[in-house]
């Protein structure tokens, strides 16, 4: 049975799902989900799709998943990749996936969505600058990280490259210069070299959307 998973190629959570189901070689396709006209607030989606009212969502016959963490822990399930070599790293790719949701995605999401997808009259100046100085803080984190190492965790990609990848390859603004951070430039390099790679835009539906 293929999978199906609703999403949107502006969602960089949702390219944290679609990408590690991309390169497992699960048998897979994406369901559009229309976000910028509604769709995840209407009750239709709510009642039949995901009750928190968010993309992505993973639907594998009787399994129905949402939360992209959740969903790359059911795709290294399935196809026995992408989450760790040994129990040690188990732990170590959730460790820096918690991290990511916290520290780097949860501020990249918000911060491009307000730089981008609202009328420029709209966007709050000092929130975005707010926003920006904590993803520094992450980059800066995540850039010593990367100093001697080729992926996030052990001797291959995992879901926790993955995970943390989610909104860096986007190319509109949001306060990451990706020539700025030469460690995480030659990781994101490395990421795209993998077999199969796809930029979220060419991987999921309806991208990129219709500025408002």
């Amino acid at each position: 049975m293929t999978i199906k998973l609703y999403c949107f190629g502006e969602s960089g959570n949702a390219y944290k799902a679609a990408l590690p189901l991309e390169l497992s070689g699960l048998a897979w396709e994406p369901v559009k989900v229309d976000f910028f006209q509604g769709e995840t607030r209407s009750d239709a989606y709510r009642n039949d799709v995901n009750e928190m009212g968010e993309a992505p969502v993973l639907v594998d016959g009787e399994t129905h998943l949402s939360q992209s963490g959740v969903i790359q822990m059911y795709i290294t399930e399935k196809s026995g990749k992408y989450g760790g070599a040994t129990p040690q790293e188990a732990r170590e790719v959730m460790r820096w996936c918690f991290w990511d949701n916290h520290k780097l995605s949860s501020q990249a999401g918000m911060t491009r969505f307000l730089m981008n997808f609202l009328p420029e009259e709209k966007r709050p100046a000092e929130v975005i600058a707010f926003a920006q100085g904590r993803l520094r803080a992450a980059y800066q984190v995540l850039d010593a990280h990367l100093a001697d190492r080729n992926w996030m965790v052990g001797a291959a990609p995992t879901n926790a490259d993955f995970s943390c990848c989610g909104y860096l390859f986007y190319p509109e603004p949001f306060g990451f210069v990706r020539s700025d951070w030469r460690n995480i430039d030659r990781w994101l390099s490395g990421i795209e070299a993998l077999e199969g790679w796809k930029h979220p835009y060419d991987l999921m539906p309806g991208s990129p959307a219709d500025r408002v």
